[in-house]
């Protein structure tokens, strides 16, 4: 089954039989991030110099993907100058995030379980219903970020991210992150993507790292 790098920055980060999202801001960030990833990969969106532009509105074929295109392709032309990646990413973190786990759910990956916390307030949680995807996609990252393994471009752009956005207990479980990262940020900053990627990472990486930076300061009393 094919997933977006968005569903499995998504997979990635729920507990398979909780179905909490461990890390969830990081995580939110990361699927917005790999959305707009994946529209560059398919030719449909530039992003560069801190700007994102969509150079080809035609759909894809692919129900998530496709209403993300839409949803900015309105946004951008919606503007009287260009839009800032940084901006985007704010503004569909949140619903990405919700769309992304509906489209598994509508996969079959993940089920949705609701109930309320203390009695009142809602709250929903998204447990592992088939593990064959996540697994296969932790074998995938194991056997290059621990095994020496070449990746290909997919894998490339999704490490970057997880490295970004700090994903590395979510990613790998019980290995300290001074075990993985240094190899992470190899595969990050290396040749393995296209030049129109490795450009598009590198922007998204800069953003990831600024709303970071304001979202911990936010919350610093």
């Amino acid at each position: 089954m094919a997933v977006s790098l968005g569903e499995e920055i998504m997979l990635l980060s729920l507990d398979d039989t909780t179905g909490a999202a461990k890390g969830e801001t990081a995580a939110r960030w990361g699927v917005a991030a790999g959305m707009l990833l994946e529209l560059v990969m398919a030719g449909r969106v530039t992003v560069k110099g801190g700007r994102v532009e969509v150079f080809d509105p035609s759909p894809i074929g692919d129900t998530l993907l496709d209403g993300r295109l839409d949803r900015l392709a309105r946004w951008v032309h919606g503007a009287s100058s260009s839009r800032k990646v940084i901006d985007w990413l704010t503004r569909d973190h949140a619903k990405g995030s919700q769309d992304v786990v509906d489209s598994l759910c509508a996969r079959g990956l993940v089920t949705e379980e609701r109930h309320r916390a203390l009695g009142v307030f809602p709250v929903r949680r998204y447990p592992e219903a088939d593990g064959s995807v996540e697994r296969e996609l932790r074998a995938r990252l194991a056997a290059v970020v621990l095994h020496g393994a070449e990746p290909d471009a997919r894998t490339t752009a999704l490490i970057a991210l997880l490295h970004a956005t700090g994903m590395h207990p979510q990613t790998f479980p019980g290995l300290p992150k001074k075990q993985v990262a240094p190899r992470m940020a190899e595969i990050a900053g290396g040749h393995w993507a296209g030049v129109s990627v490795r450009e598009a990472i590198r922007n998204l990486q800069a953003a990831i790292s600024t709303v970071t930076v304001v979202t911990v300061l936010s919350v610093v009393p």
